[in-house]
């Protein structure tokens, strides 16, 4: 019975340091890494971008109005589209957030990142028959995209300092 404990042990600090020594890691676990030194934010006051702005300074990055690069956020825009033809009982709902974005060098004016756009969507059920828990899924629902489009920009931000 010892020997065999030893075995699995042996086997799995074996496995752990090989998984280690190629780099893997999985995402979203560790502390965050910053994205960039300083950034500046520009665009309207919203749920993206003081989220947004959270992240980033979660992140380590310093973030303040006369750093050398800035992110430009556009109005966050949230379509929902009913998928299920059935007037009555449990229907299905498409969300989908789209914010457009850009970054750019205050130095001399060059986009770094020219107009592009975050689009984030996702399907889910809800009934008419609890009004008040199908406004709940839907917020929580949009919150969730919310945060998937600030992982995806932040991901992009990350090219954009590797370069």
């Amino acid at each position: 019975m010892q020997r065999r404990t030893l075995l699995h042990l042996g086997l799995a600090v074996g496995a752990s340091l090989a998984l280690a020594g190629c780099g893997f890691r999985l995402r979203g676990l560790g502390t965050p890494e910053a994205v960039l030194p300083e950034l500046a934010l520009a665009g309207p006051e919203s749920d993206f971008s003081r989220l947004t702005a959270e992240r980033l300074e979660s992140a380590g990055t310093r973030i303040h109005a006369g750093a050398p690069l800035v992110l430009n956020l556009g109005d966050e825009a949230i379509r929902e589209r009913r998928l299920s033809v059935l007037e009555s009982g449990p229907r299905e709902v498409e969300l989908e957030l789209s914010v457009p974005f850009s970054v750019q060098r205050r130095s001399d004016g060059a986009y770094l990142l020219d107009q592009q756009r975050l689009e984030v969507s996702t399907r889910v059920t809800v009934s008419d028959d609890d009004l008040l828990s199908q406004d709940d899924i839907l917020e929580e629902t949009r919150e969730q995209l919310r945060r998937e489009a600030v992982d995806r920009l932040l991901d992009r931000l990350r090219a954009v300092a590797d370069a």
